[in-house]
């Protein structure tokens, strides 16, 4: 009893370091279960502290050109990742070049997990015409490959910023309302659902009661692994010259142009962006993976 009445005066700074012991102890948890999830967790954590702090890493101005004295130089304790044929610190360009990754891919992503998961829910929950209307709908769009879309949207909307983004989050609509409304499917058939509906319970308020609640981990899981997509496209996008535009240092623009022109004297202006780019993708991956074997029923315990 005095224990209790102990923790419940405890002082903030008592509360804030027993919630960090407890977070500390279920990451080193994870990381035991889980090794290379916790490494993409890292290297996620990694990325998000570059793209939201980006001025504090980089060493000069990424955008800045015009200096030819620097140009092409070999990496060095300068220059880590060497400069561009305009002199451009790479090193700098890839640090804030995060940033914009980061935010195409969660912007595009909340875009188009958030509108699919709605979607698939009320496709589950009601069916019939309206689950028939919106499968059509999906079958079309899974027609045709996830570039391919993109490259259709992103000419219809006329390129910019937010267009390659919006662009991005209709391709992951259709796999997010497909998985979903699979979910919705098996979660509406269960016995509370059946009862809050003869009690009388309003269907909004049994989606939002129930089938929420199910459907909520599944989402998150496809979410967390379709950023190292959505950075894919935005790179491949960039790399095309209908991406991110100008001056925006993104990484698919970096491994197009002059750097493919300039890969056999100055290779580090290619393997630079490529290896971020790979890194990145693979650290989302291994987080969704490990997300979905935590978070998926059918695969705990193996």
């Amino acid at each position: 009893m005095q224990t209790q009445v102990a923790l419940q005066q405890a002082s903030p700074v008592a509360k804030l370091a027993q919630m960090t012991n407890r977070g500390l102890f279920k990451t080193m948890r994870f990381a035991r279960r889980k090794p290379l999830g916790f490494l993409g967790l890292a290297i996620c954590f990694v990325a998000l502290v570059l793209g939201l702090l980006p001025g504090v890493f980089t060493t000069e101005d990424p955008n800045f050109g015009g200096n030819y004295v620097n140009a092409l130089q070999a990496p060095s304790t300068s220059h880590f990742f060497g400069t561009d044929e305009q002199g451009r610190d790479v090193y700098s360009r890839i640090v804030d070049g995060t940033r914009v990754s980061l935010k195409v891919a969660f912007f595009a992503i909340g875009i188009g997990s958030i509108s699919g998961f709605l979607l698939g829910i009320v496709s589950g929950y009601f069916g019939g015409w309206v689950d028939m209307i919106l499968q059509r709908i999906v079958d079309s769009m899974l027609a045709f490959p996830g570039i391919l879309l993109a490259l259709t949207l992103v000419a219809v909307f006329g390129g910019g910023f937010k267009a390659v983004i919006i662009a991005i989050g209709i391709v992951f609509i259709p796999g997010a309302l497909r998985i979903t409304r699979g979910t919705v499917l098996s979660a509406k058939e269960n016995v509370y659902v059946d009862a809050s509906r003869v009690i009388g319970a309003s269907p909004l308020r049994i989606m939002l009661r129930h089938i929420l609640p199910n459907v909520l981990a599944p989402f998150l899981v496809v979410a967390s692994a379709a950023l190292g997509n959505a950075i894919l496209i935005e790179a491949s996008l960039s790399f095309l010259g209908l991406g991110v535009p100008p001056p925006y240092p993104s990484w698919g623009r970096m491994l197009s142009g002059n750097a493919s022109q300039y890969a056999a004297v100055a290779p580090w202006m290619v393997f630079a962006p490529g290896i971020a780019i790979s890194v990145l993708v693979l650290g989302f991956n291994l987080f969704g993976d490990a997300l979905r074997d935590l978070w998926d029923p059918r695969l705990r315990g193996r």
